[in-house]
């Protein structure tokens, strides 16, 4: 039987922090519902009411583009966190999040908690409202094998026009919902090249 809490726990913030994958879930008043699953070690717990993830530049920017969608429930994201071991366990993190980008105010502060990758493009910020545990019983074992490294590998070789000309053609959602574009080219220390 599924638990809600009003903030994350010490044994939500642990389970977390064991899991190498989630997915983000995003959706604007009208058009497509957005899930996307996200590897790498760029999710945060910052408290007991605020979580955070870096994002990579991808094929897209969804999430993006929802969570500035001018609407009246702007914001609103599910991450769900789910063990493929034991003990067998779902979590979601429920919340309004905001899109920080390297030329926004709060980026420093945002950013010193993470490693910066090649083709960081933005942060989301998240309040969490509420978080939910749940079994995971139909799901099944899986391990992990490793980190697929292509996309960093990939923006470690790209050239910053042409990241820059990439980064400006994902300009809209696939609904045609507008995305603020990030306007710092950064490296993989976190400095502007």
């Amino acid at each position: 039987m599924a638990e809600f809490f009003d903030a994350l726990n010490d044994d939500h913030r642990a389970f977390v922090a064991d899991q190498p994958v989630f997915f983000v879930a995003t959706a604007a008043a009208d058009g497509r519902i957005n899930l996307s699953p996200k590897g790498y070690d760029v999710f945060r717990v910052l408290g007991p009411d605020r979580v955070a993830y870096l994002d990579l530049r991808g094929s897209g920017n969804e999430t993006h583009a929802h969570l500035v969608a001018e609407q009246e429930d702007a914001g609103r994201i599910t991450i769900m966190f789910n063990n493929f071991g034991n003990p067998a366990n779902i979590l979601r993190i429920y919340g309004k999040g905001v899109p920080v980008l390297p030329q926004d105010d709060g980026w420093d502060e945002l950013a010193s908690h993470f490693e910066i990758l090649p083709g960081t493009r933005q942060i989301f910020d998240i309040r969490v409202e509420s978080v939910q545990n749940s079994c995971g019983y139909g799901v099944p074992h899986m391990k992990l094998e490793r980190e697929r490294e292509t996309l960093v590998k990939y923006h470690a070789q790209t050239e910053e026009d042409e990241w820059f000309r990439k980064v400006r053609a994902n300009d809209s959602s696939i609904d045609g919902l507008p995305v603020r574009q990030t306007e710092k080219f950064l490296n993989a220390t976190g400095e502007e090249q």
